[in-house]
Order: structure tokens, then C-alpha cells, then sequence
């Protein structure tokens, strides 16, 4: 398994490689490979652990790519992969942004699935009784004001009734969840 970053790689892999460093016996195993290759009875003797133990370790940072082997003569000389550990945490946490975008994706996709489901040919079925699936609703019709501008009460609900005949509802939904600010029957959108 290669450790690197590319542009939109899946934070999958770097997962597996975390896992991976997740266990300490396998972190002993690599602090003590950085000091020389050895063979597995020799890790085993100087870890106290079980040689089954150690073979289990190295099978699996093998399949991650963070030791290598070769065979020596009657050994197996496991050596660490200095360039796969060689991971800067701030590369892979600065490239997070592009798992953020997917994320910004899949936000936009439930709102024009949310937002479908509510709106037949722009006119809103019934207001959502969840309050974020009403947000989403709420900030739809919102859309249709100017925040340069104020309005009389009449003017909202003229166009809120383009929407839905319940006007007064969204209003206040509107004034309620800070979208608009009213100051003696005028109304205006917050930015």
C-alpha cells in the first residue's frame, strides 16, 4: 500500500495505515527495526514477545508497506520502509479540504433532495416538521428577498403566498429561526 498524497486520494488508506500504527506491539516492532533489519527471533527475544506474535505484527505492517523483507540465507530479515513511514500528519490533515468539498457535496445533494421532495413546480407542499429539513425549506423562499431592501408585512406575505398560502407561518418561521428582523411591521432579510 503506497502512503502518497494525491490529490482527492480516499482517506480510506490513510486510515488503514493508522490502524495499522494503532497497536503497540507493532510500534515497538518499527522502533526497534529503525535501529538495524532483523529476523523474527530475534525481534521476538529482544520484545519478550512470542515469535508467533511477532510474525503475526509483521505480516500485517508488511501488507501496509511499512517493513520489507528478504530472505538471508535460513532467515527472514525484516527491515522498515523508511519512505512509506516517512508521512507528514500535517499533509494529510491539510488535504482533508478535499474530503470537506465531498462533504459540501453531499450537503448540497440532501438539500435538492429535501427541497424536491417539499416543492412541486415551486410551490411548497406542506412545511416540514423537522427543523432542519424546515430550515432548508425556509431558506428556499428566502431567496426571493432582497437583504438591501426592507418590506411591509404585505409585501411578505404577497410573496411567502407565492410559495404556500399559510404565510403567517413562514413569517414568523422567518423571525424565529433570526433569517429576518421586524421593527414596526417592516420586515428585512439578514444577510
Amino acid at each position: 500500500m503506497s502512503i502518497k498524497i494525491k490529490k482527492g486520494e480516499s482517506f480510506v488508506e490513510y486510515e488503514k495505515v493508522f490502524k495499522v500504527l494503532s497497536d503497540k506491539s507493532r510500534l515497538r516492532i518499527l522502533a526497534t527495526l529503525l535501529k538495524e533489519p532483523m529476523y523474527v527471533e530475534l525481534l521476538a527475544n529482544r520484545l519478550d514477545l512470542h515469535p508467533s506474535t511477532v510474525s503475526f505484527h509483521l505480516k500485517k505492517l508488511e501488507r501496509a508497506g511499512m517493513v520489507s523483507s528478504v530472505k538471508e540465507q535460513y532467515y527472514v530479515m525484516y527491515s522498515i520502509n523508511k519512505k512509506v513511514l516517512n508521512i507528514n500528519v500535517m499533509q494529510i490533515l491539510s488535504s482533508m479540504r478535499t474530503s470537506s468539498q465531498t462533504e459540501e457535496e453531499r450537503e448540497e445533494e440532501y438539500n435538492q433532495k429535501i427541497l424536491s421532495n417539499f416543492f412541486k413546480d415551486g410551490i411548497l407542499q406542506s412545511i416540514p416538521v423537522q427543523l432542519k429539513k424546515r430550515k432548508i425549506v425556509l431558506e428556499k423562499i428566502a431567496q426571493s428577498f432582497d437583504c438591501n431592501r426592507t418590506y411591509t408585512e404585505k409585501e411578505v406575505n404577497h410573496i411567502i403566498s407565492d410559495f404556500h398560502p399559510d404565510f403567517c407561518t413562514i413569517r414568523r418561521e422567518f423571525i424565529m429561526n433570526k433569517m429576518f428582523t421586524r421593527e414596526n411591521g417592516i420586515y428585512q432579510k439578514i444577510k
